[in-house]
This record gives C-alpha cells, structure tokens and sequence, in this order.
C-alpha cells in the first residue's frame, strides 16, 4: 500500500504539469479562432462552426452590418470605432448566451449568427431582441455614440432542405442590404428580391462597382 501511495504522489506532480500544459495549449489555440478586438469567432472559425450549427432542424442565418460606423470613425477617431466594436461584440456575446447562436466577425463592422428556432415567429422575436441590443447607445470619453444595425435573415429547415452555409449566408446578406437601403432595421430574405450582382457578388458589396451597364447600388 505504500509503495502504490508513493508512486502516486510521484505522479501527481508530473499529472498536474501536463494538465496545465493541456491548458495552456487549448487557451493558445483558441485564441487563433477568436477575434482580437471583439473575441467572436473570426470568420474561419465562425464557417466551421456554423456550418455544424446548421444540422438541428429549423435554423437561421444572420447577416448584421453596423449603421452610422463610419461617421463614427470619421468624426471620433478609430478608438472610438474600436470601443464601438469592443461593446458589440460584448452584447452579440450576451444575445448569444440567451439565444445560443454561433457567433462571428465576418470583418470590419459586419457580422454573424447563426441559431436554432422553432417559427417565424420565433424568428421575428430574436431579430426584434437583436436590434433592440445593438441600437443602445455606447457611452465613449464623454461622448454618447449612437450606433444602428442593418441585418437580413434567411430561415432554413434541414429537415427538409440542403444546408449550404455560402448561399444561406449570401441570401442573408442580400436581405441585409435590403435593410440598409430602407434605412436599417431587418429584413428577412424570403421577403425581399435577389440583388443586382457584379463578379458573383451583391452589388454594393465592399470591393465591388457595377458597370454602366448595370443596374443600380
């Protein structure tokens, strides 16, 4: 008995040391998937993720591009823009711990989710709790920021469809736009029309223009 006592203590010490290695090495790791300034999913983390989300039954696919971010960064300077990501980052993490989305920064100020739920109606509640959390103002060196969102949605069952996160995203991100051009708030894609395409993207999309011959941002 006590030589099986010794050798344990023996042991423990060495048990202990590759516990806190394990730790040490899963910490650095997801630090690699997470976002930097707003400890999301970056956006190859949030793909593989997401796309596993995306086998429960009813589901839907988020798109949210921040209003006004741009003003804010002109007119305050980029520490304001960081603290505006920071706090949305803190409250899409908190709208996540209620509603248990997957949750991404796609880059720059656009985002996105993806969760389970159970009917439109269902839908239409966390698009409306989403809103409502992004719309609080963010309180910044004295200054009050007043920051919106535009998102789009696009509902799945795949149950009885084929989850293709790209094209779910791309939807969404067309009812995103959708909001924008209406002046923010949401859209859901199935009530909105496809947009105007340039090189396989949404027209008005970062990094893209349309031709003279083509239709209108």
């Amino acid at each position: 008995m006590s030589q099986a006592m010794a050798a344990l203590a023996a042991a423990l010490p060495l048990a202990a040391g590759w516990s806190v290695h394990g730790l040490r090495l899963y910490h650095r790791i997801e630090a690699t998937r997470r976002d930097p300034l707003t400890g999301l999913f970056n956006r190859d983390a949030f793909t593989a993720r997401a796309g596993r989300a995306l086998t429960g039954g009813r589901s839907a696919v988020y798109v949210l591009d921040l209003d006004r971010f741009k003003e804010i960064n002109d007119t305050h300077g980029h520490a304001a823009g960081d603290a505006v990501l920071r706090t949305v980052g803190q409250r899409l993490t908190l709208w996540g711990q209620i509603n248990g989305p997957v949750i991404g920064r796609l880059g720059g100020d656009e985002f996105a989710a993806v969760n389970v739920i159970h009917s439109r109606a269902g839908l239409l509640w966390m698009l409306g709790e989403l809103l409502r959390c992004l719309r609080e103002p963010i309180d910044f060196e004295g200054h009050r920021l007043t920051v919106g969102a535009s998102i789009g949605a696009v509902a799945i069952d795949t149950r009885t469809e084929t989850a293709d996160l790209s094209a779910l995203l791309r939807r969404a991100d067309e009812a995103m736009y959708a909001a924008k051009q209406a002046g923010g708030g949401w859209q859901i894609a199935d009530d909105t029309a496809p947009a105007a395409t340039v090189n396989g993207r949404r027209a008005g999309r970062r990094g893209t223009h349309l031709t003279r011959t083509g239709g209108a941002q």
